[in-house]
């Protein structure tokens, strides 16, 4: 008996049986209550309160589904974001909110917004870059940092602020305890650190060495840090009581960073216009008689009552010279001693 051969590829397909077409699915009957369990096992917690209202706008002005579900989604998303805001603002512990479109650059000499742009977008904590702001008190460095902080929050990161001699003092605290360690994570973990008022108060002798630690580790890792401070660079080493320390600090920051000095009047104290009040400084000489006075006055041991008067019973006798004040005292013009009394 002859076998037949087994069939060829091209034989098996033309023998197969045609596909079944893909049943429709039914679209399930849910009333309102049975949504909602929906939306919560998928977290769609905004979509869940909205829901009814999108779905009466839309049967009202007929809406297709593709856009019934657009504004669902898109309106998920937007919530999202601003829920994140929100909280990365929260968990920041800005001492107040500023942003940088609130910041005056008019009252900067050098400084303005481009300057800045760098620091205003992804790249600023991507590529690790630092910044110290210095100025003088009043000058807007916290409102910048902050400002910075958040705009990073902004572009998906998570900023921490908090002063010089709040994270010190922690530190110190926890090295004390032997925990050192285990505390740094709370200043190295965030993507941004601000750190507020370098060189405002005094601090422990071992500032140097837990700022060194947080510095270190976050240069290492690439993670932006932004400085304010009262004091130039060459103070820096007083203020944390090591100079080694914080040369090594400066080099770390400054490697990926840069160095802004904020001028201008104090934004707090503008309104008092106290730098057009102050006399120039040639004024204000001549006024304290630094530089002498223009009109000797006598301050050696003369009785002066008043200006222009003196006492009738001192040995010092005045020269007549036939002016008299209202109550009859003649006027100074010069003076001599009488020797015999």
């Amino acid at each position: 008996m002859v076998q037949r051969a087994a069939n060829t590829p091209k034989e098996n397909a033309m023998t197969k049986k045609p596909s079944q077409p893909t049943p429709v699915l039914a679209i399930p009957k849910l009333s309102e209550g049975q949504l909602e369990p929906l939306f919560r096992r998928l977290n769609l917690a905004h979509t869940r309160r909205i829901y009814q209202e999108v779905a009466d706008r839309a049967e009202k002005e007929n809406w297709t589904y593709r856009d019934f579900l657009a504004l669902l989604l898109a309106e998920e998303v937007a919530h999202r974001k601003q829920t994140r805001l929100q909280r990365g603002t929260r968990q920041a512990h800005f001492p107040f909110f500023k942003t940088i479109d609130e910041f005056d650059f008019t009252l900067q000499s050098t400084l303005r917004q481009s300057l800045l742009g760098s620091y205003l977008g992804p790249d600023f904590v991507t590529e690790g870059r630092s910044l110290i702001l210095y100025g003088k008190t009043g000058r807007g460095k916290t409102h910048l940092a902050v400002a910075i902080g958040y705009r990073a929050i902004q572009n998906g990161f998570d900023t921490l602020c908090t002063t010089a001699a709040e994270l010190i003092e922690d530190l110190s605290n926890a090295s004390a305890k032997g925990l050192l360690h285990q505390s740094l994570s709370a200043y190295t973990r965030p993507h941004v650190l601000v750190i507020d008022e370098i060189g405002y108060l005094s601090y422990g002798p071992d500032a140097a060495n837990v700022l060194f630690h947080v510095v270190n580790d976050r240069h290492l890792r690439k993670r932006p840090m932004i400085f304010t401070t009262n004091k130039p660079l060459s103070e820096w080493g007083k203020v944390l009581h090591d100079e080694d320390l914080a040369a090594a600090i400066l080099d770390r920051v400054l490697e990926r960073g840069r160095f802004v000095h904020l001028d201008g009047p104090s934004g707090r104290t503008r309104h008092l216009n106290l730098e057009e009040a102050s006399p120039a400084k040639a004024e204000r000489l001549r006024i304290s008689g630094i530089n002498g006075s223009e009109f000797p006055e006598p301050t050696c041991g003369v009785p002066v009552l008043r200006c222009g008067a003196v006492d009738p019973g001192s040995k010092w006798r005045p020269r007549r010279t036939g002016n008299a004040d209202a109550k009859g005292w003649p006027t100074i013009r010069k003076y001599r001693r009488d020797l015999h009394g």
